[in-house]
């Protein structure tokens, strides 16, 4: 097609050419406010925490390591509890730097209830008052693994590792009071001027679904992964609802409750039951050896 033609037919096409453009771009448009919206919230408070001591499950990477970040911003002490030491470290070094923050690191494998109690005990001798416990590390979707003690993974790392390690801090939380618990996707029971929260992050593009390719075929995996880049959260904003529990101000009095997108939202009616909760929560001191928690 000659230069004089092309620009006849760009001339003849002008009104669909401006249609077909501003569709795109209409469409371009919607899928960015999309995506701006399912990001979520930010936290809003400005509350400083120096002198607080945090300490934080799974802080190397994903939405702990940056909840770690704004913390130690905030002037917390954070204290990281991981299970790969080398990673924890760089992160450890990485947010010293940037916010001039002392950032501990010990060694935690949520796997093993032996390693849980060693850690605690570390921390007894070197951290007499905890103001914030962030409970947030966690697996899913793997195979059909085993913690140490004979455990199904998930449920033996997510609950029954944090469900121990929470009732061996909680004297240095109480004499830490007011303080917080804060449970990433999880329930806490606890009393004493200790308060307790539970969240949803949202659906965040972290490491936690590095395990989906071993349950799912090939092209489920590639479309989560390439769905969740543009869809998903990011780290940042998916750790906005773990820092709104851990320090604003309006939730000082509050206990119990459930949280997603920065606000108290209704969990599902199969998490209202008190029976079960207790149900669950006698199976789980009788599971790691705390008898004596038992209500």
């Amino acid at each position: 097609m000659a230069w004089s033609d092309f620009v006849d037919w760009l001339d003849e096409n002008k009104v669909v050419l401006i249609a077909v453009t501003c569709s795109v771009a209409g469409a371009g448009a919607t899928l960015l406010a999309l995506r701006a919206w399912l990001q979520g919230p930010s936290c809003r408070s400005k509350a400083r925490l120096d002198g607080k001591t945090v300490v934080i499950t799974g802080a190397n990477t994903g939405i702990g390591k940056e909840t770690a970040r704004d913390l130690a911003k905030r002037g917390a002490r954070v204290v990281m509890l991981c299970r790969d030491l080398d990673k924890a470290r760089l992160a450890a070094e990485e947010i010293n730097k940037e916010t001039g923050s002392t950032v501990g690191v010990y060694h935690l494998d949520l796997a093993s209830l032996e390693s849980i109690r060693s850690t605690a005990a570390a921390l007894r001798d070197t951290e007499p008052q905890i103001h914030i416990l962030i409970n947030n590390a966690g697996v899913m979707m793997c195979p059909r693994w085993e913690t140490k003690d004979g455990f199904e993974m998930q449920i033996g790392t997510n609950h029954l590792g944090h469900f121990l390690l929470t009732l061996l801090l909680l004297d240095q939380m109480k004499a830490a009071a007011p303080s917080r618990i804060v449970n990433v996707s999880s329930i806490a029971h606890t009393r004493t001027g200790v308060t307790a929260y539970s969240l949803h992050p949202g659906v965040v593009q972290t490491e936690l679904g590095r395990h989906i390719h071993e349950s799912v075929n090939s092209f489920i995996h590639w479309a989560f992964h390439f769905f969740g880049k543009f869809f998903f959260k990011t780290v940042v904003r998916g750790a906005q609802t773990t820092i709104y529990c851990a320090v604003d101000e309006s939730l000082a009095t509050q206990s119990g409750k459930y949280y997603s997108d920065c606000a108290e939202k209704t969990p599902h009616p199969n998490g209202l039951s008190d029976e079960d909760a207790k149900r669950l929560w006698d199976t789980s001191v009788q599971l790691v050896g705390l008898d004596q928690y038992s209500v």
